[in-house]
């Protein structure tokens, strides 16, 4: 409970600084003002959930969350954080505790260069399901675009701390009007600090070439490699894949785009990891205007292996809505299906899961939400007791504070 306390008093003192806070002056090319964005929130929720495979649980949770980004052209800026403390109220305790997730993104445009870099680092109490921070029920936003691509935990586990940090790069210049020349680089460093998971390292680094060939399409083709290892096994795994790609862009707020191509997989130990060929395929359609967004999209590659196989192929769809009737009710919904299969073809898992909530605002600064969450999974590969394996059921209410989004010219 003290624990708590010193969260939620941080929280407070952080927002009322925050909300208090002058930004000095500044312009952009030719004299233009600058505009940043700054939202954040403090929450409290009671949560109840209902797990056929173990005891039904009672928590309570407060959480905070902070999100700032600016619109500078030449240095933009993002940041986006959310954590707090669970405690159990009825129930098995595995998860009272803390969770964190920060991501901070930091770009650089110059004349016909850009370069940006990010950092996502998050610390849970099992592998995230909804929203920014991954904890179902808590009242942060969900439905909206994720501000990053898919975690890598694609098999769903509870009681396991995870800490999970990516760090990327990117460099992309412009040839000409309509060719861009872009190469990234990313680096995921995934760790069980109970030994309950598989500690793995991932590096990736990609090179594509864009060519516009009028306003709303392009084309793009893409050469990716990747490389696993696990630091208590000798395995290690690399994947060579290059993609052909399409984009469209059908008006101002819908686009699509989809690329695919062959991918070569070779491991250390031909016993564990075959050597093998695949197909692999990146797809999303997003659709955005002023009260409404959403988004689906589908991917299918291989991955480190979620943190319990030693590589796996995997296929993963998601999908998110978010709507604001008028200007006090938000309705948001989200939804997902994860193929987990092991390279050396031992066992299948398949998790799904589906969120809804409802965000009413009272007044300027105070919200009530309800969510509900439902996840479930099955497998045929030998997991750890851990990880879910069956319907996993979130009914959650609560309260928060939350001044809407400030925007300030700087």
């Amino acid at each position: 409970m003290k624990t708590t306390l010193i969260i939620l008093a941080f929280f407070l003192a952080f927002c009322v600084a925050a909300n208090a806070q002058v930004v000095p002056a500044a312009t952009g090319p030719g004299g233009l003002p600058l505009r940043s964005s700054l939202q954040y929130a403090l929450r409290y929720s009671e949560t109840y959930q209902m797990n056929g495979g173990f005891s039904d649980m009672q928590t309570a949770t407060t959480s905070g969350s902070l999100a700032y980004s600016n619109s500078d052209q030449r240095l933009p800026f993002m940041m986006n954080y959310v954590g707090g403390y669970t405690w159990t109220i009825t129930g098995p305790s595995y998860e009272t505790g803390q969770f964190h997730r920060l991501l901070l993104s930091q770009g650089i445009a110059w004349r016909k260069w850009k370069i940006m870099a990010s950092d996502d680092v998050s610390y849970l109490p099992q592998s995230p399901i909804t929203g920014f921070s991954g904890i179902p029920g808590i009242g942060e936003p969900i439905g909206g675009p994720s501000p990053v691509p898919a975690t890598s935990q694609t098999i769903l586990a509870q009681n396991t701390h995870v800490v999970d940090n990516v760090a990327m790069g990117e460099v992309e210049h412009d040839l000409s009007y309509a060719t861009t020349l872009s190469a990234s680089g990313s680096s995921e460093l995934l760790r069980y600090p109970d030994a309950n998971g598989l500690n793995t390292d991932s590096l990736s680094a990609i090179a594509e070439l864009t060519r516009r060939l009028d306003a709303r399409n392009s084309l793009f083709g893409r050469f990716m490699f990747s490389g696993f290892s696990y630091p208590d096994f000798s395995v290690t795994i690399q994947t060579n894949a290059g993609y052909l790609g399409y984009k469209h862009q059908w008006s101002r707020t819908l686009t699509t785009d989809v690329s695919a191509g062959p991918q070569w997989i070779e491991g250390t130990e031909n016993a564990t990891v075959p050597n093998s060929t695949n197909v692999s395929v990146n797809a999303a359609i997003n659709y955005l205007q002023r009260f409404t967004s959403a988004s689906l999209s589908y991917r299918r590659g291989v991955t480190g292996g979620a943190g319990y196989l030693l590589g796996a192929e995997v296929d993963t769809v998601n999908g998110d809505f978010s709507r604001e009737f008028g200007r006090n009710l938000t309705m948001g919904l989200t939804a997902g299906y994860n193929r987990t299969s092991g390279l050396n073809n031992n066992g299948v898992t398949i998790a799904k899961y589906g969120g809804a909530q409802a965000t009413w605002r009272l007044g300027r600064k105070m919200i009530v939400f309800a969510n509900y969450t439902g996840t479930d999974q099955t497998s045929s590969s030998t997991l750890p007791t851990n990880a879910l394996g069956q319907l996993l059921q979130v009914i959650s209410f609560g309260v928060g504070y939350s001044p809407r989004q400030t925007i300030q010219r700087q």
